[in-house]
């Protein structure tokens, strides 16, 4: 678990992904327009978010060290997702993404990138299917715990990752009332991530790394919110 600090981590990241040629954010879009675009109220399909080049660095990163080229991997809630393409772009061939958006056939690398339109939390997929399953900005939407851990550690092989980012701030914020996408939206506390990497265990989910709840800033604002982001890696044993 690492949180986001200050906003100098956002564009540092983004230079890396620049680096390493594996940015595909279609415009600096603020995140109100990039919401508006998936919601449909403007046209076009924007993929990524400025914002969350922090989220997208580290979950590369990480899946480079622990992940072969050829091992599959799902995105989940892909649509407008830049880390499936990022994965793309920097060499990984076997890659899938989920979402229930009917309008995947507008995301890019359609002849490299298998897309289902499925809910995430009841797919077809076969047991043990992938090595890693990715949900960048995910989760915090209708969050079911017990059935996002059941069906990812289904999925999983042994010994894969599932790598989450979230809303976060260690104090609980209270969103009751603001939804995205149709969905309710939850900031997660640190006693939200504590109870979900419990109950993650009893899913035979284990926390990969230290567990670091700390943030010193607010540097993300949105619905008249302040808050950052988590990042949170668990192995399949």
């Amino acid at each position: 678990m690492k949180v986001l600090q200050d906003k100098s981590q956002i564009s540092k990241a983004r230079k890396e992904l620049d680096r390493k040629g594996a940015s595909h954010v279609d415009a600096p879009d603020s995140r109100l327009k990039s919401i508006m675009r998936k919601l449909g109220l403007v046209r076009g399909l924007t993929m990524g978010d400025i914002l969350k080049s922090w989220d997208v660095h580290a979950t590369l990163n990480f899946i480079e060290k622990h992940a072969e080229k050829s091992e599959p991997i799902l995105d989940i809630g892909c649509y407008c997702s830049e880390i499936i393409a990022s994965l793309h772009k920097v060499g990984y061939s076997n890659l899938t993404g989920a979402d229930l958006n009917p309008n995947l056939k507008q995301m890019p690398y359609q002849g490299f990138i298998k897309y289902e339109v499925t809910n995430f939390l009841h797919t077809k997929f076969k047991n043990a299917s992938f090595k890693v399953i990715t949900a960048i900005s995910v989760i915090e939407h209708d969050f079911n715990a017990k059935a996002l851990l059941y069906e990812t550690s289904r999925l999983l092989l042994p010994g894969g990752y599932f790598i989450a980012s979230f809303d976060y701030w260690p104090e609980k914020i209270d969103t009751t009332g603001t939804r995205f996408f149709g969905m309710d939206w939850k900031i997660f506390s640190k006693k939200d991530v504590e109870e979900f990497v419990s109950l993650a265990v009893t899913y035979n989910l284990f926390p990969v790394g230290e567990l670091n709840y700390t943030s010193k800033a607010a540097p993300i604002h949105c619905a008249s919110k302040k808050y950052t982001f988590g990042w949170l890696v668990l192995e399949k044993k």
